[in-house]
């Protein structure tokens, strides 16, 4: 797998009180299992990348996956909260043990289409590509899976593994739903990865996040015979963006309002009846976030009343930030270190250098993929926003990312996509399963790990915390790709 040689931590591996002796054993031992797991893991990841399939449309990604858990023994259940690519695949072995859940991605991007070399190259007929990567965190974490499944037996040691199937996490909050139906009950803790354009795992939150629809209704008319017959709905959507827009003065600096028209009319000499805007709006936290929507929300009211148009809004998606636990983390970040960074062949090295586009972000240089960024414990907020955030309030849950893309590649290009399909790819991917499987390993055999990391969660979450997911009661949007 041309991973470069361990390189360690002191420091993380006295503050986590892991015993360096043990963690060097099981790594050799899970080192075996990914050189056996490898062909498998990376045609199931390039099967997805290749299917590249939307939120909620995840048919055969799903299947695929499930494929994989279901010929290593597992038990699958489908169907999780009413979403048809929604699954949990679980594996005991005995009575009693920790239960381990790790999640697998599975969603691409709409617009991103690439194909796998290192200038812009749109695959045609494709709509969609896999612009974060979750194609190798569907396929990592189904390898990790298997890996403890085969620990568990060949120990004989009682526990549980549970692999989550969560779709549409762009923007479709799969496992928000998947929360709210219980499925993450009973689960001690939870592993998690996401690729990245390098090796670390930082304690870091997210921003909490809450988007809608706002739909607005006017009356059409000849814009040019009887302009004062008609009541523009694009002239509602108009001024809600003119008074958001106003809004970003007076909201804090943590505040991040995106918007998009997606329908806003027809034909120029037509005043339009129906016009869409689509508002995303993110916070530090769900409390943050609450009273800048109600504003956004009065502002829609407001532009209606003003148009002489109605408006509705429909959520669309509602996400929690995260909550960092520092005990999981730091076994993660442990973890990692066995097997050190990612070293890059001849032909990889030229693919990295010959990348067109790439942004070459301060800080983030070809070469850092060799090394695991110095773990810090401040646990800064990142601009972005997930729906691993709601498993977090509800399960102690830990992550970090691997050097999937090339140095300086942002998520969400098509750069990211290109190297997502390659061997540089499968080795942060490979990175990751084998992170994931030896920090797992460490959770099952010490199960006061994981009630140090349950006394964290407990102790950050607060006593009065009561859990209400951002996107109410609504069902899941299965068609919000369509």
């Amino acid at each position: 797998m041309a991973l470069a040689g361990a390189m360690y931590s002191a420091q993380a591996l006295d503050d986590s009180s892991l015993d360096n002796s043990s963690l060097a054993r099981d790594a050799a031992w899970v080192s075996t299992q990914s050189e056996r797991i490898t062909p498998r893991a990376t045609g199931l990841a390039d099967n997805l990348w290749n299917l590249a399939e939307m939120g909620y449309q995840e048919t055969r990604s799903s299947a695929a996956i499930q494929d994989h858990l279901t010929e290593a023994g597992f038990e699958i259940e489908t169907g999780i909260a009413d979403i048809p690519t929604a699954f949990v695949a679980s594996y005991r072995q005995g009575r009693g043990g920790p239960v381990i859940g790790l999640l697998a991605e599975m969603d691409a991007l709409p617009g991103v289409s690439q194909a796998a070399v290192p200038e812009h190259s749109p695959i045609e007929g494709q709509a969609a590509g896999h612009a974060c990567g979750h194609h190798l965190f569907g396929a990592g974490s189904t390898a990790a899976a298997i890996m403890l499944s085969r620990w568990l037996e060949e120990t004989d040691t009682p526990g549980e593994i549970r692999l989550y199937g969560t779709p549409a996490e762009e923007g479709g909050s799969g496992k928000v739903y998947m929360v709210r139906a219980g499925a993450f009950e009973g689960t001690d803790t939870v592993l998690q990865w996401h690729p990245s354009d390098r090796n670390e795992a930082l304690p870091q939150s997210t921003l909490a996040n809450r988007s809608a629809k706002f739909r607005f209704k006017g009356v059409a008319s000849h814009a040019a015979a009887a302009p004062e017959r008609g009541r523009s709905a694009l002239d509602g959507v108009e001024a809600m963006n003119f008074m958001v827009n106003m809004l970003r003065e007076h909201v804090p600096d943590s505040t991040r309002i995106h918007y998009v028209i997606t329908d806003g009319g027809g034909a120029p000499n037509v005043v339009p009846a129906d016009a869409e805007v689509f508002y995303y709006v993110r916070d530090n936290t769900a409390a943050d976030l609450e009273p800048v929507w109600e504003r956004v929300e009065q502002i829609a009211m407001a532009a209606a009343q003003g148009t002489g148009t109605s408006v509705e809004w429909e959520v669309i998606h509602g996400n929690h930030s995260l909550l960092p636990n520092q005990t999981l983390n730091r076994l993660l970040d442990a973890s990692m270190r066995q097997f050190g960074g990612i070293e890059y062949s001849p032909d990889e090295l030229e693919f990295a250098k010959s990348l067109d586009g790439l942004a070459n972000r301060p800080g983030h240089e070809i070469g850092d993929q060799q090394t695991i960024v110095e773990y810090d414990p401040s646990e800064a907020p990142l601009s972005g926003s997930t729906d691993v955030g709601d498993v977090s309030w509800n399960v102690a849950t830990g992550g970090f990312g691997t050097a999937t893309w090339v140095p300086g590649t942002s998520a969400h290009t098509w750069q990211a996509v290109a190297a997502g399909g390659t061997s540089i790819g499968h080795k942060g991917m490979l990175l990751a399963a084998e992170t994931l499987t030896l920090a797992g390993i460490q959770l099952l055999r010490d199960p006061a790990l994981v009630e140090e990391a349950q006394r964290e969660f407990e102790r950050k979450r607060g006593d009065d915390f009561k859990y209400v997911p951002l996107l109410g009661d609504r069902e899941p949007p299965l068609d919000y790709r369509k």
